[in-house]
């Protein structure tokens, strides 16, 4: 059962799992263009997803995966929340992180639903950690319990450094 604030909460949509190709998505980045997966095709791809840029976990979230993943050869660390994008570019902008990949699901929720990370009753995304290989086939994947809690950050870092 997953929780948020210390109650339970539901989802639509199936959790995806190791060995399952990534779905494709369509967001949109700080600058109101979209991204979709094909746009980081032949990477290895940590899609961090979090329910606020603007809380203590969301934060240190995006900024350990960015300080210890990003730097790394053919591999981005894409954070994705329901933030609008200007919250996500303010967040990035205050932190210093110049670099990082934000992109909001704000627009249709299509992201949440289909990657069953949507909360039915905040319509925010919950906590998950997902890294997939330069084919898009998830080889690593956290649907956190307790939103309120940190992912395994080291269990996804070795999944990302695995690959490389």
């Amino acid at each position: 059962m997953t929780t948020f604030l210390g109650n339970p909460v539901t989802f639509t949509g199936k959790q995806l799992q190791v060995g399952d190709k990534a779905l494709d998505f369509s967001l949109t980045t700080t600058d109101l263009s979209k991204k979709t997966l094909a746009d980081f095709e032949g990477k290895i791809k940590i899609l961090s997803v979090i329910p606020s840029i603007d809380t203590g976990i969301c934060s240190l979230q995006t900024r350990r995966f960015n300080q210890e993943l990003a730097s790394l050869d053919n591999t981005v660390v894409v954070t994705v929340s329901m933030d609008l994008p200007f919250a996500q570019k303010r967040w990035c902008g205050a932190e210093g992180i110049e670099n990082a990949i934000m992109l909001s699901d704000y627009f249709d929720h299509s992201f949440g639903r289909d990657y069953a990370l949507l909360i039915k009753e905040w319509h925010l995304l919950a906590r998950a950690v997902l890294v997939l290989d330069s084919d898009n086939i998830i080889r690593y994947v956290e649907y956190v319990d307790n939103i309120n809690s940190e992912p395994d950050f080291e269990a996804a870092i070795a999944a990302v450094k695995e690959l490389n």
